[in-house]
């Protein structure tokens, strides 16, 4: 019996992965457990395996088809085995609606051409005809419009259409169109005689954003969107973690944690101390969670990526240190695989070592909080009569208002506070 394949979906917030290229080719003999496929995640690249022997009797999709999660990707059986009851339904035109009767059918508008004429004899290639005196005022007058749909019968350029466009476009210089053709693009008319657009006014070509930043810029549209999110900022004294700073640093060995280390340490201590803040929103419904996965934003050459920490309620300092800098290498190496994304319960994201005194970091949904590590800085305090500058370490706490109020808010800063302060009892180092 034939064999379909589905489209993993590799975590509970990915909705389409990328097919980014077949391992095993239509008709060729594959095993279980042989990977068949590589696919991409806005996080990590991953196989897919073959989940029985048999032929690949057929794919559904090309090399680097958008795919949504769960669905068919191709089918593994035996000569002759019908795989049609498999194959995925096209997917509807965006934003498409059922045809208007043709007797309510109402005129063919103008396409809004393009803002700077490029050159070239492919005008109307891919809309109305040019009448002959239309190309030959286009030839005349060196001007050759993108995407134009003339007035006359079906769509056909006539020679008042390109004439009213070329009158009320910007002229543009015989350099600044060749660098048009290669990608550049001007705003309007540009500082030459009659507003003539220069080589100077032109901007370099656009860049298109990679499909992991693509992901990355919906999903914190969709958290801003979905959610009621307010920020918070705070500071400890942190003079007892630089010091146990000093001293694991000075000492070396596979227990060497580092400042952003102790932060996650003492953050894991204050969510089992304050566990309303360790949930997720989904549906509706608020899961409380007693295990601790702590997730923490990691640079790399891809984007951001965020590897997760799972059940870190009971490890030491030592203990965690080591699977943070593990996840680090492996993010930045481009090595960590799906499970290491997923199932996060809070999330940490550093930028004091880049000098940020505050900012607002965006909750990854379903979570509902989210905790900025600022710069350590000097701050005067009132000690025995006196002020002295103590270096403080900064924080800033974003919640999802519809489950977290500011109190509950407030308490895990103040909780987070202490147990920085007192960080060399905690960790009993």
């Amino acid at each position: 019996m034939a064999t379909p394949v589905k489209m993993p979906q590799p975590g509970n917030t990915v909705e389409e992965c990328i097919l980014v290229r077949w391992l095993a080719g239509k008709g060729s003999q594959v095993s279980a457990g042989e990977a068949i496929a590589e696919v991409e995640t806005d996080k990590a690249n991953f196989e897919v395996e073959a989940p029985a022997d048999g032929i690949l009797l057929e794919t559904f999709f090309e090399e680097g088809a958008l795919v949504p999660v769960l669905t068919f990707i191709c089918v593994i059986g035996q000569p002759g085995e019908d795989v049609e009851p498999f194959r995925p339904a096209p997917p509807a035109p965006a934003g498409a609606e059922p045809a208007a009767p043709a007797e309510a059918a109402s005129p063919r508008p103008r396409a809004e051409p393009a803002l700077v004429p490029v050159a070239g004899p492919d005008l109307a290639a891919a809309a109305g005809v040019l009448s002959p005196r239309a190309r030959r005022f286009a030839e005349e007058h060196d001007f050759f419009p993108e995407n134009l749909t003339g007035s006359g019968p079906g769509g056909r350029v006539l020679e008042a259409d390109i004439r009213e466009l070329y009158e009320s476009s910007p002229r543009v210089s015989s350099l600044a169109r060749e660098m048009i053709r290669d990608g550049y693009r001007s705003r309007g008319s540009g500082a030459g005689a009659g507003g003539m657009v220069l080589a100077r006014n032109l901007l370099d070509p656009p860049v298109r954003m990679s499909r992991t930043r693509q992901t990355i810029a919906r999903r914190m549209r969709d958290s801003l969107a979905g959610t009621a999110q307010y920020t918070m900022h705070a500071s400890a004294d942190a003079t007892g973690l630089l010091a146990m700073r000093k001293r694991i640093k000075a000492a070396g060995g596979p227990a060497d944690a580092n400042v952003n280390d102790m932060v996650m340490f003492c953050t894991v201590r204050t969510l089992i101390e304050v566990p309303d803040i360790n949930a997720e929103l989904i549906d509706g419904e608020i899961f409380r969670h007693t295990d601790i996965n702590l997730g923490f934003a990691c640079d790399t050459d891809r984007g951001l990526l965020v590897p997760v920490v799972k059940d870190c309620r009971d490890l030491s300092l030592p203990e965690l240190a080591l699977r943070i800098h593990r996840l680090s290498d492996a993010a930045v190496g481009g090595a960590l695989s799906p499970d290491d994304m997923t199932g996060g319960t809070f999330t940490v994201s550093n930028l004091g070592g880049l000098g940020v005194e505050a900012f607002t970091p965006i909750v990854d949904p379903p979570q509902v909080a989210i905790l900025g590590v600022n710069a350590i800085q000097l701050k005067p305090v009132h000690r025995d009569g006196e002020v002295v500058f103590v270096d403080h370490l900064g924080f800033s706490l974003t919640c999802d208002h519809q489950v977290i109020d500011g109190a509950p808010g407030a308490r895990f800063l103040q909780k987070l506070k202490q147990n920085i302060e007192n960080i060399e009892a905690l960790a009993g180092l």
